[in-house]
């Protein structure tokens, strides 16, 4: 829920700062309370859990993985022209960059953009600066628009219009008709599917921690299976291209595995089941891993500092790992591979009390703090351009009511249905559902990330800074 804001005008946001505002309020609601802190990878915000951490023996820093995905597609797409090691990168940015060159001449222009309206329904997106995954996203939105874009720049109308730009011209329409180009398009969009999945499944507020690590053991085998297939190579064969991009992602991963990701991977049922443990050669359930095995006993000697304390949660564990003590029975152990993780402690955990209760409070933990950035659109729909005179005060109450009534709505039996759904399907921005393209409205609900904002004519872009 949101609790507060803070109007931080004026002020540098160090560390200390951060840490400051951050502790006042841990405090407020219970240092107890809290099982973790989650910040963008900024410098300045590391800085600021770090020193939560060492006040708080129990709280962790965790970064938010969608923050992290969205990095690694950055470093994909956008690979750096000095870098030696992403020479092989580079076809990926020149086509990124070709996308946007062409989305910006024709939207630039009205002449332009009346050509293109005649031949497709749909409108390019307007991805706003602070969205996730923009690149993937337009490079998809261009797949849908492809029949479109082909028929403007063979219309005669293309042909007779005097353009001043006439090399910029002649390189859309290039570029628009090489079938190679527009493989390359879908190429990036294929490869990089499962991160975008990845980041799409983690960028809400519902739990979560206790998949993050399985999804990125998973995604990056799905990425590397959609490198292999394309280059037509065995899986046992080397590839330059697939080592760049796994490299990347390894590093990223690095960056953002916590102790708590591997005790909140530790404490999910299912990872030890047969039918898990089949899906997949070589998969090994959590208490076998050694670096899960590591990490999970640091989070038991961070979590419990009494010895007699910590000797009960492992012993707990080691009974629900090794499928012994009150674990031990037929039903506990076939149940593991078809409820919910919270549903199965709550079904079998009664006899180990302690971990039953840590198992329940890291299963109901989210792994990024997209939740809260979306704050941003509800002060941008509440303080704008004719309502520019709120204090910051009577801002933050309105935004406090109207994040919180977003909330509460999910409890009411109209939640999906009724005219009220349309502030959880389109948020602040919500428009119309005509020429939304790619989504749809079935699937949308509040937890949906909003990606997508149709673009009009004469529509501007808003953009902005933040500060978790």
């Amino acid at each position: 829920m949101f609790l507060g804001a803070v109007n931080t005008e004026g002020e540098i946001k160090r560390k200390e700062y951060i840490a400051e505002k951050l502790i006042s309020v841990i405090e407020s609601v219970g240092p107890k309370n809290v099982v973790q802190v989650i910040t963008e990878n900024a410098a300045n915000c590391k800085g600021a859990s770090l020193i939560i951490e060492q006040k708080y023996d129990h709280i962790f820093w965790t970064p938010c993985v969608v923050h992290t995905l969205n990095l690694a597609l950055k470093n994909i797409c956008d690979a750096k022209d000095n870098d030696a090691e992403n020479a092989g990168l580079m076809w990926i940015k020149d086509t990124v960059e070709a996308v946007f060159m062409i989305k910006n001449y024709i939207m630039n222009h009205g002449m332009r953009l009346s050509m293109f309206n005649e031949f497709s329904k749909l409108k390019f997106l307007a991805i706003a600066d602070t969205r996730f995954a923009s690149h993937i996203i337009m490079l998809k939105r261009f797949l849908v628009l492809k029949e479109s874009l082909v028929l403007m720049v063979v219309g005669d109308k293309w042909s007779t219009y005097r353009e001043d730009d006439v090399d910029k011209a002649r390189s859309v329409k290039d570029k628009l008709l090489d079938d190679f180009w527009w493989d390359n398009v879908k190429y990036i969009v294929d490869f990089t599917e499962p991160i975008y999945s990845m980041l799409r499944a983690a960028d809400t507020d519902k739990p979560c921690l206790h998949l993050i690590y399985e999804m990125w053991d998973s995604m990056i085998e799905k990425v590397k299976d959609r490198i292999y297939r394309h280059e037509r190579k065995q899986p046992d064969e080397e590839s330059g291209f697939y080592d760049t991009i796994y490299a990347i992602l390894y590093d990223r991963w690095l960056k953002s595995n916590t102790p708590l990701h591997c005790l909140a991977h530790s404490l999910n049922p299912r990872y030890y089941s047969q039918q898990w443990l089949s899906e997949v050669p070589n998969r090994v359930a959590p208490h076998e891993d050694i670096e899960v095995s590591d990490m999970r006993n640091k989070c038991f000697r961070k979590m419990f500092p009494n010895p007699e304390d910590l000797r009960t949660i492992k012993r707990q564990f080691a009974d629900f790992s090794l499928f012994g003590g009150c674990f031990a029975d037929r039903e506990s152990i076939e149940d593991r591979a078809f409820f919910k993780p919270k549903q199965w402690w709550g079904l079998h955990g009664q006899r180990t009390q302690e971990l039953k209760s840590l198992a329940l409070k890291l299963l109901g933990q989210p792994a990024s703090s997209s939740s809260c950035e979306r704050n941003w659109s509800t002060y941008g729909f509440i303080d704008s351009v004719t309502r520019n005179r709120l204090t910051p005060p009577r801002a933050e109450d309105l935004v406090f009511v109207h994040s919180n009534m977003h909330l509460l709505s999910r409890k009411s039996d109209d939640y999906m249905k009724g005219p009220t759904q349309m502030w959880d399907v389109g948020a602040d921005n919500h428009e119309t559902f005509h020429g939304a393209g790619i989504l749809e409205h079935a699937d949308l609900s509040l937890d949906e990330p909003e990606f997508e904002r149709i673009l009009f004519e004469d529509e501007e872009g808003v953009s902005g800074t933040e500060m978790q």
